[in-house]
């Protein structure tokens, strides 16, 4: 690993770092914002999320901070407590509980999902990321930058929306779009990678340069200058002291409120899950095939969540669209997320005139390469080729979130992974030979599968059932590591009843199953005129 050494790898990580500094903070804003919290709060959980998280964190890709998943979530809480400052309380308490989980080796759940569904979560973000952004490149920026759910603000959904900007298309966003996008495309080409002084310049840094250079340009322009919400708004503050006048504090007095610490659970379960999914997504898509251990990650975001709601911050978990614009962007080691996280904190101190001229079609531009990415053409060539059992749930995760949110779709994929799998399990019960011997009778070896539960029962009764008459029948647990009770007792019926169809049995490796899988512990081979033999051998 000392090749990802932070200090080793500066020059990957810094261009990387600007890419998702620029993404992050429209994102932090717009999450804020459809979470009926106070802008600056989406901020703070950046900050906390690239410096603190990042640094305690074991992921070398995943950038933290707060997260469109839990929006809706927030919002309901903040209405629900009553004020944002007892709110607050709740992310502490949500950030203890991470620890515990953390300590408690939660970080397993991630593991249990397949990858089928990992993948339809990064096509299906990706592709609502293109979406997305496509009123703020032609200029209608009425939805939140952060909202990644199929419904919007006001009644509309993602569709909606791309109807609603056709009565408001502005012509300088367009130009802007394109002179952007036409940059970042340049700057993906062969001839452009190959020349050192472009792999010094960021191309996303450019098209942000050129952006606020036309807006510039079109202010005397009226039928090109760009409005207000039509470019990042951070908020401004005076002087230092009015910068630390935006931090708020939790109300310690709300600790006797029963009701946040139902909150708290319920931030802490999702912001767990979400955290989990997302470092599984983004070690698939590290070039580098590295692990990040789960159970740090608990830790780190429950550390996160802590300071975050101890200053004003929303909730943080990983996010998958800044850890993928991280992975895309070149970002090697943890240095990227946790520069980004200075530059966010030095940026609304420092400049934070200089980012209000920003335009979101710049913005826009740099989240459609990100986006087509994430759900590039020939990643549905590959799930396609990988068979029905994985690319199935693939497109049923990917429709799943595209038409309602993040986690039901999830959920969507999930069931139907699962249904594939025992669809799997079902067909594979057991392997039929047919031989012929001397003696002019057929002999059938059935060979059992490692694994045979309740689900098996109709395919080992229907197998059994079509033996023909006057066979010898060999059934061979060898490879079986788990078998259920029932699919034990359908085999002793077979045993008892072949002795009526003249049908010989053989059984072999095969010993009554005990609660767990338990491995056979001997060979037992009888007749079925030997039945007494058979009880006596095996209890």
């Amino acid at each position: 690993m000392s090749n990802f050494h932070p200090l080793k790898n500066l020059k990957s990580d810094i261009p990387a770092s600007i890419v998702v500094f620029l993404v992050a903070l429209p994102l932090c804003l717009g999450i804020a914002l459809a979470s009926g919290a106070p802008l600056y709060s989406g901020l703070i959980a950046g900050i906390v999320g690239g410096i603190v998280v990042a640094s305690l964190s074991g992921s070398h890709a995943g950038v933290s901070g707060p997260a469109a998943g839990l929006a809706v979530i927030v919002l309901a809480a903040i209405q629900d407590l009553g004020s944002f400052e007892i709110f607050l309380m709740a992310v502490v308490l949500a950030g203890i509980i991470q620890i515990v989980m953390g300590f408690l080796k939660g970080g397993i759940i991630a593991y249990y999902f397949p990858s089928s569904v990992i993948m339809g979560m990064l096509s299906g973000i990706g592709i609502i990321i293109f979406i997305k952004q496509i009123p703020h490149a032609f200029g209608y920026d009425r939805s939140p930058e952060g909202d990644l759910s199929f419904s919007s603000n006001g009644g509309e959904n993602t569709f909606t929306e791309l109807l609603n900007m056709l009565d408001f298309i502005s012509p300088g966003a367009l130009i802007i779009t394109a002179v952007s996008l036409a940059i970042l495309l340049l700057w993906e080409t062969s001839f452009m990678k190959s020349k050192k002084i472009f792999q010094l310049i960021p191309g996303p840094l450019v098209a942000v340069i050129s952006g606020i250079f036309l807006n510039q340009l079109f202010i005397g322009m009226p039928d090109f200058a760009l409005r207000a919400d039509q470019s990042v708004n951070v908020p401004l503050a005076e002087s230092f002291s009015g910068f630390l006048g935006n931090f708020t504090f939790p109300d310690l007095a709300a600790l006797t409120n029963p009701q946040i610490y139902i909150t708290a659970v319920v931030i802490a379960v999702v912001a767990s899950l979400e955290t989990l999914l997302c470092v599984e997504a983004t070690d698939k898509l590290d070039p580098y095939k590295r692990v990040t251990p789960t159970n740090r990650e608990l830790k780190a975001q429950g550390v996160g969540n802590i300071i975050s709601g101890m200053i004003g911050g929303l909730p943080i978990t990983q996010v998958i669209v800044r850890s993928s614009a991280n992975i895309q962007s070149g970002g090697r080691t943890k240095a990227s997320a946790i520069i980004h996280g200075f530059l966010l904190l030095g940026s609304i101190i420092a400049i934070p005139y200089l980012l209000n001229l920003i335009p979101l079609a710049t913005l826009a531009a740099i989240l459609f390469i990100v986006g087509y990415k994430l759900a590039k053409p020939s990643l549905f060539r590959k799930m396609y080729k990988q068979g029905k059992g994985q690319f199935i749930p693939f497109i049923a995760t990917i429709l799943g979130i595209v038409f309602t949110d993040l986690l039901v779709g999830l959920g969507i994929g999930l069931v139907i992974a699962i249904f594939y799998i025992l669809l799997n399990n079902y067909q594979i019960t057991l392997n039929t030979k047919h031989e012929r011997k001397e003696d002019g009778k057929d002999l059938m070896r059935l060979e059992l599968a490692q694994e045979l539960t309740f689900i098996n029962k109709a395919t080992i009764l229907k197998s059994l059932a079509n033996i023909p008459k006057n066979t010898k029948v060999e059934i061979d647990a060898s490879n079986t590591r788990y078998m259920h009770h029932d699919i034990y007792e359908i085999i002793e019926d077979f045993r008892i009843s072949a002795k009526e169809r003249d049908i010989e049995v053989t059984i072999i490796n095969l010993t009554e199953p005990v609660e767990g899988p338990t491995p056979p512990k001997f060979t037992v081979t009888t007749h079925s005129d030997e039945g007494e033999d058979f009880k006596e051998k095996i209890n």
